[in-house]
């Protein structure tokens, strides 16, 4: 497992993502794939950065973990103000954006790319866990 904690702040997004992108560059892992999972990391890191801690600064510990079987496990904690982002409402994607309530599409594009997602807040931490696995089987 590689862990990576650093400050709740924007400008860390590029070594939260060249953390990722360098665990993953040693195993085989589809395009497609891996820009699923940058969007995923940009998304839930720059949301924590927005909204978990207000004013204050707090960090982000990220843990990183990929199987045998290519199965990557990917968490996000923080000690911020309690929120499971799982329980927001999907966006109705069908109506124009302009008619649509806005927040909410990252977290729904996240959802609906990664094969499995959940949350829990346990010991005054907020945890956010995506799951994906990095080669599709084929057909045969």
């Amino acid at each position: 497992m590689k862990r990576l904690t650093v400050e709740a702040d924007r400008g860390r997004i590029d070594e939260v993502t060249n953390f990722v992108d360098g665990a993953l560059a040693s195993v085989a892992c589809e395009k497609k794939a891996l820009r699923q999972i940058n969007m995923a990391v940009e998304e839930i890191f720059l949301n924590v950065c927005a909204y978990a801690y207000g004013e204050e600064a707090g960090n982000v510990e990220i843990a990183l973990d990929i199987d045998d079987a290519g199965l990557m496990t990917l968490c996000f904690a923080d000690s911020g103000t309690p929120f499971d982002p799982l329980k927001i409402e999907d966006p109705d994607v069908h109506q124009p954006g302009r008619e649509r309530k806005p927040g909410g599409l990252g977290i729904f594009m996240v959802k609906k790319t990664m094969d499995d997602m959940f949350y829990e807040y346990r010991d005054g931490k907020n945890t956010l866990t995506i799951k994906k696995k990095l080669l599709q089987e084929k057909e045969s």
